[in-house]
């Protein structure tokens, strides 16, 4: 039996993925602007063949953990940028 997804399900902004390790980068709104947070996952193959996730990783894992977790930085950094950029740019009220 299939389940339905909300519509509205909230979705992450990016995601930045090397192999089997993905990381989702997700934008929060707060008082004092944007805030980003990462949420970071390794896929695998069940043996029925349907992909999953796990938040859980292997010590095989760590080398690729850690270089999916420096570039969403460089990423995240980028964006805190951008934002910047754009509330200098917008028209003051």
């Amino acid at each position: 039996m299939a389940t339905k997804k909300p519509i509205n399900k909230v979705q992450p902004i990016e995601e930045v993925r090397i192999g089997a390790i993905k990381a989702a980068i997700w934008r929060n709104e707060g008082d004092g602007g944007a805030r980003f947070n990462v949420t970071f996952q390794r896929l695998y193959k069940t043996e029925d063949g349907q992909w999953q996730s796990t938040g859980s990783f292997g010590s095989y894992d760590l080398l690729l953990l850690a270089k999916v977790a420096d570039a969403t930085h460089t990423r995240v950094l980028q964006l805190i940028e951008e934002e910047k950029q754009q509330q200098r740019q917008a028209p003051a009220a």
